[in-house]
């Protein structure tokens, strides 16, 4: 009896332990998923901004798509990918401490004015010389003095020749044949006719004014003196006759400008040549006007540039009807010019760092963050430069201040980081504590494969049609990208397959380190390609 009420006292024992041994286990269980999620909810990360999909430097405070429609992905509060060690952060207090303003790129119409020297110079086309084609005297002088204005038609000066003389007998000696053959018969009529016209048609190719044929056909009379006569309206810019003087066939001995009309020839240099274009206006200042304006168009841009001073000649033609304008005159020349017809993004020149081998723009991605984006420039006009790559339309950009924030946030640490090796530039040098200098480690690389669009060796950059590159999880796209070495684009055309390696130079912005022919097998990747 007594062993059964011990194996029944056993029994409750047992029973009871069992019971109380889960009743903690639930307690505690309950108690530790309540902590759990307690702990959960207490420490549910923040969303600090979200990224571009595909890489690119681009970010949104606020959810939305890319172009392609895919979601911008969310960054978390400690969990900034590794482009995001670039981002400068600064205190708001700090900020406004600095005074930093920011300016939106936003695109504009840009219109740069290019300022040059310039000289007047007499029209060329009208330029005429009084060149005498046979030998003489000079027995008088009409126009004696150099600047002297003549009408066309004036009469220059007197010559004796026996040239003339003698071409004027003959013509006079073919006329009385002529004459006295009144009643021959048609053949010989057509003969002496010619013989007239011949000894005639010799004076006018020596230059002798119709009005001294004239003349002389009216007269019948030999003149000793035959009068040169000016071929057009101008001044006398050189005289060279002397009262007296024998000339010799080919000598010059006036040269006369039309100066109605004047060519200002402007020094432009070369590279602002491609900003200036035929049928542009001019606007044409000189020294002895200081209040007048003179406008003209472009009509020719000279093919050479001169190498002593890297400029290439401007021609722009100007009315000149009171004379004003002389030759030799000193002018000074704008010439106002549009990039294109359409406008172009553009950013304020302050908003540029340049560090010598690139130019950097300080991004403000908002909450005292700043994001230092290498862009390519274009044009520069108005105080503002054209952005051809590395921000987009509505990003902001520091415009005041951002080189307090350089010395505030130790910038230029930042941008040495570029490029391979933690965004370091290619063979760049790091100082090291002990003062050594070590080669930087290069970055990441991706491989891809795809087709060669355009090149654009000025800007060392390639436009490519690649295939999906699954380590950066991009689909198949028509894409730009910078080489890292000019060098690499030399072997290659526009249309060919090509097999390359990209590299994270800056905060999403990818650079081509390796490329060629599809054909020939990239090496093997010893810097941590995949």
């Amino acid at each position: 009896m007594k062993s059964v009420v011990k194996l029944i006292m056993v029994g409750v024992a047992i029973t009871t332990a069992l019971f109380a041994s889960y009743w903690w286990g639930t307690t505690q269980s309950q108690s530790s998923s309540g902590t759990a999620i307690f702990e959960t909810a207490s420490t549910e990360k923040k969303i600090l901004y979200y990224r571009n999909p595909m890489g690119l430097p681009d970010t949104s405070p606020v959810p939305k798509k890319d172009p392609m429609g895919m979601d911008y992905l969310p960054v978390y509060e400690g969990e900034e990918s590794p482009s995001d060690q670039t981002i400068i952060k600064i205190s708001t207090e700090k900020i406004q401490m600095l005074g930093v303003l920011t300016e939106t790129a936003t695109l504009r119409e840009l219109t740069r004015t290019i300022r040059a020297v310039a000289t007047i110079q007499a029209d060329e086309r009208k330029l005429y010389t009084l060149v005498t084609k046979f030998e003489g005297w000079i027995q008088r002088l009409y126009v004696n003095t150099t600047g002297q204005a003549v009408k066309k038609g004036d009469a220059l000066m007197d010559v004796y020749s026996p040239d003339l003389i003698t071409a004027q007998q003959e013509y006079l000696i073919a006329l009385r044949g002529l004459q006295s053959t009144a009643d021959s018969d048609s053949d010989v009529r057509a003969s002496m006719q010619r013989l007239v016209a011949s000894a005639l048609q010799k004076l006018r190719n020596w230059d002798i004014a119709e009005t001294e044929l004239q003349r002389l056909q009216q007269t019948g009379e030999v003149r000793q003196y035959m009068t040169l006569r000016s071929k057009a309206d101008g001044v006398v810019l050189e005289k060279k006759a002397v009262m007296g003087q024998r000339f010799m066939p080919g000598e010059v001995l006036y040269q006369i400008a039309d100066l109605s009309s004047v060519w200002m020839l402007a020094d432009v240099f070369e590279q602002d040549l491609g900003m200036v274009h035929q049928g542009q206006v001019a606007t044409i200042r000189v020294e002895a006007y200081p209040n007048k304006v003179f406008n003209g168009e472009i009509a020719f841009i000279y093919p050479t540039v001169t190498p002593e001073t890297r400029t290439a000649i401007v021609r722009v033609v100007l009315p000149n009807p009171d004379g004003l304008l002389k030759p030799a005159m000193y002018a000074r020349v704008e010439f106002a010019s549009s990039h294109s017809k359409d406008k172009v993004l553009a950013i304020p020149n302050s908003a540029v760092l340049d560090t010598g081998t690139r130019r950097v723009v300080l991004v403000d991605l908002g909450a005292g963050r700043f994001e230092p984006r290498t862009v390519k420039l274009g044009m520069h006009a108005d105080g503002y430069a054209e952005v051809l790559g590395g921000i987009n339309a509505g990003e902001t950009v520091v415009v005041k201040a951002n080189f307090l924030i350089d010395a505030e946030s130790n910038l230029k640490a930042v941008l040495s980081g570029f490029g391979h090796g933690g965004h370091q530039l290619p063979d760049e040098k790091k100082e090291t504590e002990t003062g050594s200098f070590v080669k930087a480690s290069p970055s990441k690389t991706h491989r891809g494969e795809g087709t060669i669009n355009a090149m654009d060796f000025a800007h060392a950059t390639v436009t490519l049609a690649h295939g999906p590159i699954a380590s950066l999880q991009w689909p198949a796209m028509i894409m730009d990208f910078r080489v890292s070495d000019p060098a690499l684009l030399r072997s290659l055309k526009p249309g060919q397959k090509v097999a390359f390696e990209i590299a994270e130079e800056s905060a999403g912005e990818y650079i081509i380190v390796h490329i060629q022919p599809a054909d020939l097998s990239l090496g093997t990747t010893t810097h941590g390609g995949h």
